[in-house]
């Protein structure tokens, strides 16, 4: 969405050299987030001159922001930050980002019941279905955040942002780390805040309501960024983004057709379908308002729109999202989950052919997000001349 009262609307965001910044918004989505990574080989294959970062503005929400910093932190040398992203992912493991193992497992789920069953006695009740504490040992050994601020100084990156939601204040807040150039921005329910981008973020962004805990950040405990994320592209507007490059995580007119059932729909459908909403459409209807808006501005010569003072700029957007349905990859390779997390999952149905969806955000299995790196890539080359032309590689 372009944003009629951020500060840069009439003032257009430009590199050093005077190239229109570029922003790339890498969205939430789980396991599905492997699919950026495909996207980002293909561009990293495609551009002319391999070390340089052709998106100075990175913008990630929940595993995509996960994929944002990974980058922010070698954007001096994108390619090798892209390779070494792409090994991690093509590696994955469930274990990797949540405790697989069958007691891990078996607690969480004892504590579930345990509460559920004798609710009035339990003292700390669970606070999630899975414990991610591993994911927090990834991110720690992976990722050097010293880089994020080392690629400023060097002019490799603008600003990197990352979303999260309060549940306390019931805002989404984009935490930013950036060149002094950039503001600080307050708009209803969401907020622009300038801070040191470190795993606590990261963790935040990417804990999906129910599934992981949430993070505790200064006086606030966060959950995933993409809930009440008005405006998912208005990050990197605020950023000063000219072209923004959008990666989404399900492939479009994704919806089935209605027909008619008669059994009600299993406790997985129904998270599957919470996530997607959660995820999914506060995306796709703010790509639908700022390309409405962009058609509007196209009618307004500049001049015109100069003269009467209208702060508003069409801003070039290119969307690249699967060509295949994510959840039937999913049912496809639901057998590589380890068998503890395959039973908790099948008991509420995930395994079935309605349940694909959730099983689609919690595959790390690399049999998975190989099939998805391999997918965004293909999808990718497949627009090669498009996608070096809007990113001028």
């Amino acid at each position: 969405m372009i944003d009629q009262e951020h500060p840069a609307a009439n003032r257009p965001g430009s590199t050093a050299g005077g190239a229109p910044r570029t922003g790339l918004i890498l969205t939430g989505g789980g396991a599905r987030a492997a699919y950026q990574v495909g996207v980002l080989l293909a561009v990293a294959k495609l551009a002319r001159h391999r070390n340089h970062n052709p998106f100075p503005i990175l913008c990630g929400t929940s595993a995509g922001a996960i994929n944002a910093a990974s980058v922010a932190c070698l954007a001096d040398n994108f390619g090798k930050a892209v390779s070494i992203l792409a090994g991690v992912w093509r590696n994955m493991r469930a274990h990797d980002i949540y405790r697989a193992d069958p007691l891990g497992v078996g607690l969480s789920g004892m504590r579930w019941m345990s509460m559920l069953a004798l609710g009035w006695l339990i003292r700390n009740p669970p606070s999630s279905l899975l414990d991610n504490s591993p994911l927090h040992a990834l991110l720690s050994r992976h990722l050097d955040f010293n880089g994020i601020q080392r690629s400023i100084a060097k002019g490799a990156l603008h600003a990197v942002s990352i979303s999260v939601s309060g549940y306390e204040s019931g805002e989404n807040i984009n935490f930013f780390q950036a060149h002094p150039d950039a503001l600080p921005w307050r708009r209803v329910q969401r907020l622009g805040v300038r801070a040191q981008i470190g795993v606590e973020h990261l963790l935040a962004s990417s804990a999906i309501p129910f599934v992981f805990p949430a993070t505790k950040i200064h006086r606030e405990f966060f959950g995933d960024g993409s809930m009440r994320q008005l405006a998912p592209i208005s990050p990197a507007i605020h950023l000063g983004a000219e072209r923004v490059l959008i990666v989404g995580a399900s492939r479009k007119n994704e919806h089935q057709e209605r027909r008619r059932v008669d059994s009600r729909p299993s406790l997985a459908q129904i998270a599957g379908h919470a996530l997607s909403s959660i995820f999914l459409d506060s995306l796709a209807v703010d790509i639908e308002r700022m390309q409405r808006i962009n058609q509007t501005l196209s009618s307004i010569p500049a001049e015109l729109r100069a003269h009467a003072g209208i702060p508003l700029r069409p801003i070039k957007t290119l969307i690249i999202s699967p060509s295949q349905d994510l959840s039937r990859i999913a049912a496809e390779h639901a057998d590589a989950l380890p068998w503890a997390v395959k039973a908790l999952l099948g008991g509420v149905g995930a395994l079935n052919r309605n349940g694909g969806a959730l099983t689609s955000y919690l595959l790390f299995e690399k049999p998975y997000t190989r099939a998805l790196i391999d997918l965004g890539y293909a999808d990718t080359m497949a627009r090669d001349s498009e996608v070096g032309e809007f990113l001028q590689l």
